[in-house]
């Protein structure tokens, strides 16, 4: 029997890149809708999720994840799981593949497939919401499209946003977030905030927004004015409408039509930008089908190397 390989963090990393995984994920989207499910199960404050997919023609990812919040006080990690990748022919176990890995890639380069059809080409200044690991991933993604842009980092807590910078060579840091926001060709916000942190009269004709940090339907990053001014896009229908409060809330107050969303990555030949001066706006919903094509490039890149 052929040895089963583990994928680790630094060494699936050394053999990635940014736009390859963006073509990976938009050829994903050109094959059936997946099927997805996800579990929850508990003991007191501890949680075990575990996200499935199904694709015809990609194969099955089961992505379970362990959530233990009294872990740091023990000097271990809060969360930690790991990828099964089963072949899409016989079924059988071809992969396992590190958490971190997956979700690092899959969530950024999620972003970045829709930053790449939407953005203005000649965008040069970026402006990052939330210094935390996401943010980073976040730098390293536009920067593989964007090298000559200028990364600006905001964030609540100075302190996280300077030692962000001190991490990335040319990294400025913002103290006002609206004038930041003002300046900037493309902003990515990816936050735990509850309460819109970015206003939509702050919004500039021809900019890309991309909102990664509200997943729970309690949770948004942008007003209503911004979805109102803005065309808006998604990754999925099936796991953003319903789901998340950034889109979810505006539609069930009225303040748009289902018809205000103009697309998702099913569609992606909509995922276009119409004019210099129109703000699109991109909400990243994630998604287990979106781990199941992270994981086959992953596998894909370490067999080739």
């Amino acid at each position: 029997m052929t040895d089963i390989p583990f994928i680790p963090f630094d060494a699936g990393e050394a053999v990635l890149d940014w736009i390859g995984l963006t073509d990976a994920l938009a050829a994903g989207h050109a094959l059936p809708n997946a099927e997805i499910g996800d579990t929850f199960l508990y003991r007191g404050d501890d949680t075990l999720l575990s996200r499935a997919a199904w694709i015809d023609g990609l194969g099955i990812a089961v992505k379970s994840a362990t959530v233990f919040p009294g872990n740091p006080a023990k000097g271990t990690p809060m969360i930690n799981g790991g990828l099964n990748l089963y072949a899409d022919a016989d079924g059988m176990l071809e992969a396992i593949v590190d958490f971190h890995l997956v979700t690092k890639w899959k969530t950024a380069g999620d972003s970045l497939l829709a930053a790449r059809r939407l953005a203005r080409p000649d965008s040069k200044s970026i402006l990052i919401v939330g210094a935390g690991n996401q943010g980073r991933a976040l730098h390293a993604a536009y920067r593989a499209v964007f090298p000559d842009a200028q990364f600006t980092v905001w964030n609540r807590s100075p302190a996280n946003a300077e030692k962000m910078a001190a991490e990335i060579p040319g990294l400025r840091i913002a103290t006002d977030l609206q004038a930041a926001v003002q300046a900037a060709d493309i902003i990515t916000s990816a936050t735990m905030s509850t309460d819109p942190l970015i206003k939509g009269d702050w919004l500039q004709p021809g900019q890309h927004i991309d909102l990664i940090g509200a997943y729970r339907p309690d949770m948004r990053e942008v007003d209503d004015t911004a979805i109102t001014r803005a065309r808006v896009f998604v990754d999925s229908f099936d796991t953003t409408i319903g789901h998340i409060g950034e889109i979810n809330i505006p539609l069930e107050t009225g303040v748009i039509a289902r018809d205000h969303l103009v697309a998702d990555y099913y569609d992606l030949a909509n995922f276009t930008r119409t004019s210099e001066d129109e703000i699109t706006l991109f909400k990243n919903g994630g998604g287990a089908h979106l781990d199941l094509m992270t994981s086959r490039y992953i596998l894909d890149r370490w067999r080739s190397h």
